[in-house]
């Protein structure tokens, strides 16, 4: 027996609004990319405090895909290489510390010792990472 995950209800004119006040377009630049993946982070945040409406959990997915696309696009990632490794190049990419990895991983100390190389990504935390850096968890494992 399988699950299914019903989408959350939406309100189409709420959801409207949120999409009046972004106006999301296809992401055709660098530049346009770094500002769709601070926009995202935003709502990752809001989204930890359990501050996001149905409605904006709805955009943050849809930004979500744009940055996918336009990175799967313009910067595709092989699986070649170890996992901290690509860690390291997400965040160099997207522009995020070490400090922004430790609150998604829960730990200053693992988070370091995984950039150096010194532990593995266990699932959980591949599970996490994917999810908030809306990556493929095969990255991290």
């Amino acid at each position: 027996m399988s699950s299914v995950i019903e989408p959350p209800k939406i309100d189409d004119r709420k959801y409207g609004r949120v999409l009046s006040k972004a106006l999301p377009r296809p992401i055709r630049n660098d530049k346009e990319l770094e500002a769709r993946t601070a926009e995202l982070l935003q709502l990752v945040d809001l989204d930890e405090d359990g501050k996001l409406s149905p409605e904006e959990q709805e955009y943050s997915e849809l930004l979500g895909a744009l940055i996918e696309r336009y990175e799967d696009e313009h910067y595709p990632i092989t699986l070649d290489g170890a996992p901290h490794e690509y860690l390291a190049a997400v965040m160099e990419h997207r522009g995020l510390s070490q400090t922004d990895i430790a609150k998604i991983i829960g730990s200053r100390s693992i988070t370091s010792e995984i950039l150096s190389g010194k532990r593995k990504i266990s699932k959980a935390v591949a599970k996490k990472l994917a999810k908030q850096l809306r990556a493929p968890v095969e990255l991290f494992i």
